[in-house]
């Protein structure tokens, strides 16, 4: 379906080149901005139906009496089906704090919700398979998992900005939706978030699946195979031109896409 709209756009309407390095880019553009969106869209709206029901107090009275070990793998599976960003991973964050959620839960979430993406993994999936893909979601949460028990014995809480007013504010997150099981609300909802989320993202992954479309029509691949893993200089590289990417994960996925296929070293996309 994708590529039969690409197809009709670039060389029936735009009467363009079967082959060429410019027909090739705008073909992939094209193919797979649609796609792409196509799948956030439905991916994000399916996840909002599940955040509809999420609050910080139905998180504490689920998470109370049990360890805090199965607390904090549940703050990893929560921080995995909330996009970071500040209409939902922040409010969540301080309603947290404000439930009285133990800091080390608390901060476990907040370091899963950017590392772990929902959206990114899936199409992650299609990109390198699932096995790479469960290395890099376990990788996630461990680190996750850690690094909010170490953020706790820090005594974190005492650099926090008005500590004690957040935990005394009103709950800024979800909770103060009028909650029922009506499927009018649901839908509201998961709509209302999938556009405003679309609406935040949406300039990466035209950048993402730019740099992609240029990598897959014009980047030389003999130039690609001198970035292998004897490289000193490889990994480092990688780092660099990750950090100003990080922006969006799905739009770096979808230039790693084209990185796969020019055979860069999978250790190297790890580190964007």
């Amino acid at each position: 379906m994708f590529e039969s709209l690409a197809d009709w756009l670039v060389f029936d309407l735009l009467e363009m080149p079967m082959q060429g390095h410019l027909s090739d880019t705008l073909h992939f553009f094209v193919m797979d901005i649609v796609k792409n969106f196509f799948m956030l869209a439905l991916i994000i709206y399916f996840m909002g139906l599940l955040r509809f029901h999420i609050s910080p107090e139905k998180v504490r009275d689920y998470l109370q009496g049990k360890s805090k070990f199965f607390a904090q793998l549940m703050a990893i599976a929560l921080g995995g089906v909330t996009p970071f960003c500040s209409c939902s991973s922040i409010p969540l964050f301080l309603g947290f704090l404000r439930a009285g959620i133990p800091l080390s839960v608390v901060f476990t979430f907040l370091i899963a919700s950017p590392m772990i993406n929902e959206i990114a993994v899936i199409i992650l999936i299609g990109v390198v398979g699932w096995k790479a893909t469960l290395m890099f979601v376990t990788a996630g949460a461990i680190i996750a998992f850690f690094g909010g028990i170490l953020m706790e014995k820090m005594g974190v809480e005492k650099y926090i900005l008005n500590y004690e007013a957040i935990k005394n504010a009103k709950t800024m997150s979800m909770e103060n939706l009028p909650i029922d099981n009506a499927w009018k609300k649901m839908h509201q909802y998961a709509t209302t978030e999938a556009k405003k989320i679309i609406a935040e993202i949406w300039k990466w992954v035209f950048l993402g699946v730019g740099i992609g479309a240029l990598f897959h029509g014009f980047f030389p691949l003999q130039w690609a195979e001198t970035l292998n893993s004897d490289n000193l200089f490889a990994v480092p590289m990688a780092v660099i031109v990750g950090v100003p990417l990080y922006s969006d994960e799905v739009g770096v996925i979808l230039w790693l896409k084209q990185c796969c296929l020019k055979v860069l070293p999978l250790v190297q996309h790890w580190h964007l």
